[in-house]
């Protein structure tokens, strides 16, 4: 379910009503900057909205929780006054989605890094005390470790060192960024050290790709859709279950949740903005410049938020990690000139 919300209240037949293309010289605007995507960003992008209108702006950004893929789709699907502005991301870009927006005429995209996040694990503080590695992690909650059918029913089965306690793990649905990174920085990680799986990658790369990222799905690992918060409530009332989403949610419910370490390091900010975390990623927001100077408010709104993500901003305080100040000087040019993706630049 998507959440929504609305700065300035707007009829819903009012944006029915924008149809017509925002740039090209056609007809028909929208007076609110439109913003779907990520639920890891989505609490940093309403903090920058709130602010963005608190501080005079003729116009109060409108934003939707779709998740990265979902927001991708929506943010590709064309050029116009029916589209979104900015897609936010908690991981970079594919280069098929790419190509599917400039299939649909979205050929002017902008990308900002705005950030930086971890993949946290965490449990209820009233848990088993566990720490866990990324190949752990792998064959746990992998579809098939290594090329076979995980029959594992609880920690103590990948290794004995663990609480003989049922795998229960709820996490991020597929059309997640959150569940990009973690197949790609934490089960990856764990799929290679298995010399065959490795080397499967340089002969069949799907069959790699496969069983190195499909998640189990026979109850142990539970898709709890694109709600984070949810999970901090299911992670409340079921103590020896296991949590997957970002460190912003970690941060904000550390009443009642606590960080699992992995590979000995707990998912704390230092460690996160050094990347000695494993699941460190950077976090993104995607703009169509074919947008600016049409949508009102647009460029001033990634301004801010570059500005708002600064190490004394107020996104940190939130719990956004700020970039380096070498990746934040490149931001405020980025924002300021708005150079568009060639492609070259992803994969």
């Amino acid at each position: 379910m998507f959440k929504k919300i609305a700065l300035l209240a707007v009829s819903s037949l009012a944006l029915a009503a924008c149809q017509d293309q925002a740039s090209g010289g056609q007809g028909g605007t929208r007076s609110e900057v439109r913003i779907v995507g990520s639920s890891t960003v989505f609490p940093f992008a309403k903090a920058v909205a709130e602010q963005f209108s608190a501080g005079g702006a003729n116009t109060s950004p409108i934003l939707e929780s779709t998740g990265t893929g979902g927001g991708m789709k929506l943010f590709c699907a064309g050029v116009g006054a029916n589209t979104p502005d900015i897609a936010n991301a908690s991981r970079r870009m594919k280069a098929t989605e790419f190509e599917m927006c400039k299939e649909n005429g979205v050929t002017d995209v902008v990308e900002i890094q705005v950030g930086i996040d971890g993949i946290a694990i965490a449990q209820a503080n009233e848990g088993p005390s566990i720490k866990l590695t990324p190949t752990q992690i792998y064959e746990a909650i992998a579809e098939r470790p290594y090329g076979k059918k995980n029959e594992a029913k609880n920690w103590s089965d990948i290794d004995p060192s663990l609480p003989e306690l049922a795998i229960s793990v709820y996490g991020p649905p597929s059309t997640s960024g959150t569940r990009d990174a973690l197949t790609e920085l934490i089960m990856e990680v764990g799929c290679k050290t298995d010399a065959a799986t490795k080397a499967l990658k340089e002969t069949n790369e799907d069959e790699y790709d496969a069983i190195c990222h499909d998640v189990r799905a026979d109850g142990a690992y539970i898709d709890a859709g694109e709600n984070d918060n949810l999970i901090v409530q299911k992670l409340k009332a079921n103590p020896n279950s296991l949590g997957i989403f970002g460190y912003s949610f970690l941060e904000e419910n550390s009443d009642s949740v606590r960080g699992v370490a992995v590979s000995d390091v707990e998912p704390a900010y230092d460690a996160i903005a050094s990347g000695e975390y494993p699941g460190a990623r950077p976090l993104y927001i995607y703009a169509k410049k074919q947008h600016v100077g049409v949508i009102p408010g647009l460029q001033e709104y990634l301004t801010e938020f570059i500005s708002a993500g600064g190490s004394d901003g107020y996104l940190v305080k939130a719990g956004l990690i700020a970039s380096p100040d070498d990746v934040r000087t490149q931001m405020a040019d980025t924002v300021k000139n708005l150079p568009v993706l060639t492609g070259t630049e992803l994969k």
